[in-house]
């Protein structure tokens, strides 16, 4: 991991972050023009992912596979806001070396294109042959073809909608209440305590995990099976007495607040509650025809948080679609991290059609590297 200085960045909602950085990650090396034609990709991660994309898609980055670096430079961010390396809640603030806290501003999933845009130029690089998102990276890649379509030759949108819809937002809100519910948040200033605000952050979680899977795998998985050695039927409801499902619920919950800051889940996830393309663009559907960068998308059949039908309206309305495709899994959203064959297929085929014109590969094989 390393990191770029963005200096300070001012927020589409009007307030100020000094002194901001983000890390990234970079895999293969970029061959051709860093302003025109060459091999970068640039991959967006979900919620709470990181720019490690090599471990979390280790199935589809590296040599030989889909995104294969050998032949392509695959560069990712961690988004701003996060914890991964970039600048976030839990960073410490110019001013005064205390973490940013409660002073850090809300985002929008505009701020973070804009962010991690001048940290490519930072790098040097202002075009990159694609970008490439699901869920909260879809989100990002979306606005990114309508941001800024002359730095993008190609775009693959992941499993997101055009805009939060009212049942996202409304879960979404209730993940930020159970952590701002929790006796540890104090307000967002809890970093100089030796507590954080764990309970909060795994039930934020076990609500989240519910919409990231599908129905069909989680009722199949676990039914109405007792954990091992508890007892949810007593004469009495304990909290050590439970469903296998609430088992898996509470692991995962434990799992994510061992590595993720709730700083950054309720800043990242407000993002997410603000996302519209159609805003200011006049409204959603003139937004997508608007779009002048080829763009495929990609939906899973039994994603909850992100119904396939909100991919099939992103297709139907977009100014320059490239492709369509669907993931068939009962694992629900987070299909697109788990199929990695069918996700192998996709993502082989769409950087096929995002190359139309043999120069890309001479392009590619510009013998210049530049380093970044």
């Amino acid at each position: 991991m390393k990191l770029v200085s963005i200096g300070d960045f001012h927020t589409e909602a009007g307030a100020t972050l000094a002194d901001a950085h983000i890390a990234y990650h970079r895999f293969g090396h970029l061959l051709g023009d860093p302003h025109g034609r060459n091999n970068v990709i640039v991959v967006e991660h979900a919620l709470t992912g990181d720019s490690n994309v090599a471990e979390w898609w280790a199935d589809l980055v590296g040599p030989g596979k889909a995104l294969d670096t050998t032949k392509w430079c695959v560069i990712a961010t961690n988004a701003l806001g996060g914890c991964g390396g970039s600048t976030g809640p839990a960073s410490p603030h110019p001013n005064d070396g205390r973490a940013w806290g409660s002073r850090f501003p809300a985002l929008s999933v505009r701020d973070l294109v804009s962010a991690e845009r001048t940290a490519l130029r930072e790098l040097g690089i202002t075009h990159v042959h694609a970008i490439i998102g699901g869920s909260m990276g879809g989100a990002r890649t979306l606005e990114w073809t309508l941001m800024h379509p002359e730095a993008v030759d190609a775009a693959c949108v992941i499993a997101v909608s055009a805009r939060a819809s009212a049942w996202q937002i409304g879960i979404q809100s209730a993940q930020i209440a159970a952590i701002e519910q929790d006796s540890f948040w104090h307000g967002g200033d809890y970093y100089a305590s030796a507590q954080r605000p764990r309970e909060g952050l795994a039930a934020a979680r076990r609500i989240a995990h519910l919409t990231y899977r599908g129905e069909q795998e989680i009722d199949e998985r676990f039914g109405v099976q007792a954990q091992t050695g508890e007892n949810p039927l007593g004469p009495y409801r304990r909290r050590n007495e439970r469903f296998a499902v609430n088992s898996y619920l509470d692991y995962q919950g434990i799992k994510l607040a061992d590595r993720f800051d709730a700083g950054s889940y309720v800043t990242l996830t407000e993002a997410l509650n603000r996302h519209d393309i159609g805003r200011g663009r006049g409204g959603l559907n003139r937004a997508l025809g608007s779009s002048e960068v080829p763009t495929m998308v990609v939906g899973v059949d039994t994603d909850i948080l992100y119904p396939y039908h909100q991919q099939e309206h992103i297709s139907r309305n977009l100014g320059n679609l490239l492709a369509m495709a669907k993931v068939v899994s009962p694992v629900g959203h987070d299909a697109f991290l788990t199929e990695s064959r069918q996700m192998d297929r996709i993502l082989r085929n769409f950087l096929t059609l995002s190359q139309p014109d043999p120069s890309i590969d001479s392009a590619a094989g510009d013998p210049t590297e530049y380093s970044i």
